[in-house]
């Protein structure tokens, strides 16, 4: 979860969010812009109207801190691989690909250049600006689905139908876990207006179960080293006095920066442990890292669905396979790539519930909200947006799947902790209870 906080030098972020009467505002003035970076699949030009239907998926690509490049990649993929099995009905899906460049102006632009494409959805995508994006998308009466989850702005815009819980579900689960692990905490996360949230969510799950609040520490996003944060981290997690401390990086893409110092300096600090979010390390990244021998060994990590070895993911390996085979952006263990996949097959819900109707922006967004429930095959539970969920009290309104795995390095391997008795939090589960008591004020 990250976001550069507006600096002279930097694109336009202020920290005071806008009404939403002024968003709409600006949204309604603004005029649609194109933006270098953004492509379509080949071949599959058109609208709903000769059998095809438009849609877009962005992700920010080849920039200085966080990156996506697996989302629009995946998206493309499964274009390609529908249509190749018939389409959706009958009709053919085209794929519109844009790069927000980790900019709140990029992001502004791809949403209106989606509103200019005349798209029906964007699905499956990723950016940490929704005060940028989800604007234009409103004004323009376009649903967002299946969002990384990124920002608080994705669990309240009515236009929204997220289908994970995002950070705020995946550090409350960290929270519950590592209060009974660990002694003091210390959290090292973005200085970022993203990044200002994290302290509450993580501090939800470790309060709820008696365990003090978090050490928040910032760290800039984009660093290319991470010493003196190591340090400051490892003083703050070996100060108490009761149980093994614990360090929290939650960087995104710049986890592993943080981890390359804090390997050089933890030889000098007593034993902690280290545990993150899914999106801030994969498989790949504790093989790179030492696997059973690296810093991850012992590490808890919260993630939003089963683990990549779970057969439940056995038709997206199946389409990746057909249509990437050989993409390295495109990693089944990715929670971006699972993302997408699980929200393309939101999509495929809808336009199959539409079935030989007018398929529109407006269309899909009615299907959406009329009750619509859709299966994941187990991936997440059964997915379906009321006009309120229980965390509409705590600011999130839009968020309806607040399950978490949690999963752990074993032997240099990301597996599955299962239920051992222990208590609920020793394998995820349900955070709604826990986000309930969030002060994310």
């Amino acid at each position: 979860m990250t976001g550069r906080r507006g600096t002279p030098d930097s694109s336009p972020t202020s920290s005071a969010r806008p009404s939403r009467t002024a968003r709409h505002a600006g949204a309604l003035a603004a005029c649609a812009a194109l933006i270098a970076g953004c492509g379509t699949t080949p071949g599959t030009d058109g609208g709903s109207d000769d059998g095809t239907v438009r849609v877009m998926t962005w992700a920010p690509e080849n920039t200085g801190a966080t990156n996506k490049p697996g989302m629009p990649a995946t998206a493309r993929a499964y274009a390609k691989w529908i249509n190749r099995h018939g389409g959706i009905g009958g009709r053919r899906l085209t794929v519109l690909t844009c790069n927000d460049h980790n900019d709140s102006v990029g992001a502004a632009k791809c949403a209106r250049r989606a509103a200019a494409e005349h798209v029906v959805a964007v699905v499956g995508s990723y950016s940490q600006f929704g005060d940028s994006f989800l604007a234009p998308l409103e004004s323009a009466g376009i649903p967002y689905i299946g969002g990384y989850g990124v920002t608080a702005d994705e669990f309240t815009g009515p236009y929204s139908y997220p289908v994970n819980g995002g950070q705020p579900a995946l550090l409350a689960g960290l929270g519950r876990a590592l209060a009974e692990e660990c002694g003091a905490v210390a959290l090292v996360r973005p200085d970022s207006i993203a990044g200002d949230e994290l302290p509450a969510l993580l501090d939800s799950g470790l309060t709820a179960s008696g365990h003090p609040a978090a050490v928040d520490q910032l760290a800039a996003e984009d660093a290319t080293e991470y010493g003196g944060q190591a340090e400051r981290a490892l003083r703050s997690a070996t100060a108490g006095t009761t149980g093994e401390g614990c360090v929290v990086p939650a960087l995104g893409d710049r986890t592993d920066t943080f981890m390359d110092s804090f390997r050089r300096v933890r030889a000098e600090h007593a034993p902690v442990r280290t545990a993150t979010v899914l999106g801030s390390v994969d498989q790949t990244e504790i093989d790179a890292t030492g696997g059973a021998s690296g810093p991850y060994e012992g590490a808890y990590i919260t993630g939003w669905y089963p683990v990549a070895s779970d057969p439940r993911w056995k038709p997206m390996k199946q389409m990746i396979g057909e249509e990437a085979f050989g993409d390295n952006r495109i990693d089944p263990a990715d929670a971006g790539v699972q993302t997408t996949w699980i929200a393309y097959t939101v999509l495929r819900a809808v336009l199959e519930r539409i079935g030989e109707g007018e398929v529109s922006a407006d269309t899909v967004r009615h299907t959406l909200d009329g009750g619509l429930r859709v299966s994941t095959g187990g991936l997440t539970p059964t997915l379906h947006w009321p006009d309120e969920t229980r965390l509409a009290s705590v600011g999130f309104p839009r968020l309806v799947n607040a399950d978490v795995t949690l999963q752990v390095v074993r032997d240099g391997r990301l597996v599955a902790v299962r239920p051992d008795g222990t208590g609920s939090a020793a394998a995820g589960g349900d955070m709604t209870r826990t986000l309930e008591s969030a002060d994310v004020g």
